[in-house]
Order: C-alpha cells, then structure tokens, then sequence
C-alpha cells in the first residue's frame, strides 16, 4: 500500500479520535512557531508533500519564507530554504542542533552508523579516525594510484562501447567505477571487475539496486515517523524493505572482515594498507570499546559504500546530462582540458587546480542538482530562538539545499546551468561548507567526512570522460528534448538513466 492510500485510510479510521480527543483536553498552548500552511486535523501539513518534497518546501517557502513550519502528523518540522538561515542551523547553533532525527526505518542501526550516530564519544572517535586516518590529504595522496588505474579501467571500457557504436549508461558505469575505486581503497578488491565478463557486471548494478533501496526506503514519507503509534506495524513495510537490503550489505561486508581477520592471523599475510587494515590496527592499538565493537566498523563500511558510491555516481550523472543539455559548456570544458593537458590525455589529481571551469562544472552541478537535496534531518535538543521564531525543542529540521542552489536572491537566471557563474574574485564559493549558499556536504560538525574524497574521485572522473571522448544523445535526442526530471529519495537521482554515444575527439 503507498503513502497516499495509508494516509487516507488513517484518516478515515482516527478522524473522530481527534476530534474527541481535542473535545476533552482542549487545544494546546501556542508557540511562536514559523509561519507556514494551516494544517489539517491529524495529518497535519502531510498532503503538502507530494512525491517531490524538495519541490513542494520550496514552494512553500516562497510564499511564507525562508523558515517555515509544518506538522507532519504529530512531528512539527521546520524547515529552512536561505542560506542565512542555513548558516543558523549549521553554524550560529550547530550544537543544539547536531543530533539526527532518525527515520523508524533507521532505527535499528542508529547507534552505530557514523551519519545518523548522536554526538558522542563513539561518535567523535569514529570521526576523528575518518578525518585522520582514511581521508587525511596525505592518505588520499598515498592511494592516487588506485584512483588512477580505476578511470582507466573507466575509459577502457566506454572505449570499448565506442568501437562497438553502443551507447553508454552514464549512471552504471559510474557506480562502477565508484564502487571499485571505493572497494580498492577500503578492502584492496575490486567488486566489480570491468575486465572480466558481464556476471560482474550484474553484480555492480546488484550493488546498485541493494544501495537505491536502502536510500529510496529512507527517504520516503514513512507513516511510522509522523505517528509512533504506527512504528510497530510498519504499515507501509518501509522498515522491512530497507532492513532486508540494508541486512544484504552488511552480511556482505562482515564476511569480508572476517576473512581478513582470519589472514591476518596467517605467518604469510602481507599488510595492505588500505583502510581496513587501518581500522583492524586501531581496534587492536587502542582499549576503547567505541573502536573495538565489530558492528561499529561495519556499519562504517556500509555507510561508505552507499553514500560514496550513489552520490558520486549521480553527480557525475547530472554533470554529463547538463553539459549534453548545454553543448556550449561541454565544448568549453574540452577546450580547456586541451590547452591544459592534451586532448585525449586522463587527467592528474594535480591537473585539477589547473581547471577552472571543470571545477566550475561540478560545483554547478552541486548547485542545481545537490545529491541530498533536504540534508539529513536534524532535532533540536532544546528550544531555540531564530528571526524572532521558536525551533521547539523535539522539532525535527530540515535545510532544503535544493532551494538555496536555486535562490534568485542568490544567483543570477538560477535555473539556468552556467558553470562561468563561479569565476572571477568576487564569487570565489565552495563545497566545503563554509559558504552556505552551496552546501552540498552540509556543514558544522556533521558535515560529510567523505568530502576529500569525492571531489578528487568526480573530477577526475569527469574530466577524464569529457577529454578522452566526444559524447553524442542516442538517436533521435537532442538538447531541448532531453529528460531532465529527478526522482526523490534520500538522494536525488535522474528519473530516466541517462544514455550517450561516445565518439572519437
């Protein structure tokens, strides 16, 4: 059943309960909530969703403003869509603000999945050794090498499409290319061997679907976190689905450990180095049961896996579709990479300081197609004042970065894909969560961790793509009929795969 027929069906059964129980109890006393839609009785503002709810806020804010509150079902929310009030959530008080409203869907690995853990001891350990350990600048510059021979095998194999006249799924060789340059540097193996024949091929979009599933099923509108009374009955299976896929994951990866625990303890095992080893060798150093917990490395490595794969892969989806959309910037970028590196040549991690518009491309992209498009949600853990507004203490909050990328108060024609908007000394704004106009990280102490890491992998990727080859839309596509429409999840991805020919430069 799907969130609309549940929620009409609840509507039917717990209408009268409302209204008596108002009857009997009177109504509660006001707070100076933000402004927003008049809710309904017992759903709240829960129709004013759709199944685009970056969208839908986004309209919202533009009639009551840029923070806005709504009650979805018994969960007042707040949600913020300026990068002023961005900055207040992630900066002004990040630390009333920096634990997660978890999705019931989530609950079960909440306290040991890095993204969703509180702000604790077992979570700024786990943080400092993401920040010191596995995306340290000089652990990221020791592994180039792995990144390097993995867009090889990414050319390799759209060379191979282009000899054959075949089009290429953008978004599956993507993830493919994600999921290896991430296997290789968490577990020195390649999941998906692009060498090798098409079985490993369907294991990559396997991996793919298990990591949508988990992502879709926890980002969508879930009954069970707009009344508690629902959560044991996960009417709309939400919980099952996600734990099933999430379950698939970890069983994956638990196996993968123990064999290497199981080498280790062999007189000719050889150290790889990569970043499990790094976690094995931490856990056996320190006596601190928050690094010492199995479950707690586990988690780790899924949480790297689906945001490193899925996210990566869909920017890199969106930055082709734009630049197939816009054909001017796409011949920018290629003469740029000419001048720069030599046409047909895959790029250098230290090639990327000297290209400005392909580092203009991916923040546009960023910007008009952020991978989180709502963050992860927030809880405020006391009551908090902002533009004369009370946040309630309980309130679960929200940062629509989709809106912000498309501010007019911001940015000039915000629809409009215009890598150049990111030049010249004035305009000078990042991902790295200090300018809140663009935050597709986020920002505070919860920004993503995995950030190095992502931005060296989508532009050599990227850069590698458009300079080894010329790309071409499937016959009978052109610019203005492209689809550009996205489907909501936890992230955002392309509604229809994007497909393109490459071509000899």
């Amino acid at each position: 059943m799907d969130f609309l027929s549940c929620l009409v069906c609840l509507c039917l059964c717990f209408a009268s309960t409302w209204f008596l129980i108002q009857t009997l109890h009177g109504r509660p006393s006001r707070v100076r909530l933000p402004p927003g839609p008049k809710p309904y009785p017992l759903v709240g503002n829960l129709f004013e969703l759709g199944d685009k709810p970056h969208i839908s806020l986004t309209k919202l804010s533009q009639h009551y403003g840029p923070i806005i509150s709504l009650k979805l079902g018994q969960v007042t929310t707040v949600v913020v869509s300026s990068s002023t009030m961005a900055k207040e959530i992630l900066r002004t008080h990040d630390q009333f603000l920096c634990n997660r409203a978890i999705p019931d869907a989530l609950r079960a690995i909440g306290d040991y999945s890095l993204p969703w853990l509180p702000v604790s001891s077992r979570w700024r350990n786990l943080r400092k050794i993401c920040n010191s350990q596995l995306f340290a600048i000089k652990v990221l510059d020791a592994n180039q090498a792995n990144r390097r021979a993995k867009v090889q095998e990414l050319i390799a194999s759209v060379n191979d499409s282009m000899v054959k006249g075949t089009a290429v799924n953008i978004g599956e060789v993507a993830f493919r290319t994600s999921l290896n340059l991430l296997s290789r540097t968490i577990f020195s193996v390649d999941l998906a061997d692009t060498n090798s024949s098409s079985s490993t091929n369907e294991m990559a979009r396997e991996f793919k679907e298990i990591v949508w599933g988990v992502l879709e099923e926890a980002g969508k509108p879930n009954l069970g976190d707009y009344f508690p009374v629902l959560k044991k009955i996960d009417p709309q299976g939400i919980r099952r689905r996600f734990t099933n896929n999430y379950n698939k994951m970890l069983g994956f990866i638990e196996s993968v450990i123990n064999q290497r625990l199981k080498s280790r303890n062999e007189d000719a095992y050889v150290t790889s180095n990569d970043m499990l080893d790094t976690l094995i060798n931490i856990s056996e150093e320190k006596n601190e049961e928050d690094v010492n917990l199995p479950l707690v490395f586990e988690h780790l490595f899924v949480a790297l896996f689906v945001a490193g794969t899925d996210t990566t892969s869909t920017t890199l989806e969106w930055a082709m579709a734009e630049l197939l959309h816009n054909p001017e910037s796409l011949s920018k970028a290629q003469q740029e990479l000419d001048q720069m590196i030599g046409k047909g040549k895959p790029i250098e991690e230290s090639d990327i300081t000297r290209l400005p518009y392909l580092q203009a491309i991916i923040k546009e992209t960023f910007r008009l197609h952020p991978p989180v498009p709502l963050l992860l949600p927030r809880k405020a853990d006391s009551d908090i004042e902002m533009e004369g507004y009370i946040v309630p203490n309980g309130a679960q909050v929200l940062v629509n970065a989709w809106a912000i990328g498309r501010d007019p108060s911001i940015w000039d024609n915000p629809s409009s894909f215009m890598p150049e908007r990111f030049f010249g000394l004035d305009n000078q704004i990042d991902v790295m969560g200090k300018n809140f106009e663009l935050i597709p990280f986020g920002g505070g102490r919860r920004i993503c961790p995995g950030l190095p890491l992502a931005m060296r992998m989508l532009h050599l990727m990227l850069g590698s793509l458009i300079n080894c080859f010329d790309w071409k839309l499937e016959d009978g596509v052109v610019p203005e009929t492209m689809h550009m429409e996205d489907k909501f999840g936890l992230t955002l991805q392309m509604a229809q795969p994007l497909k393109a020919v490459p071509k000899k430069l």
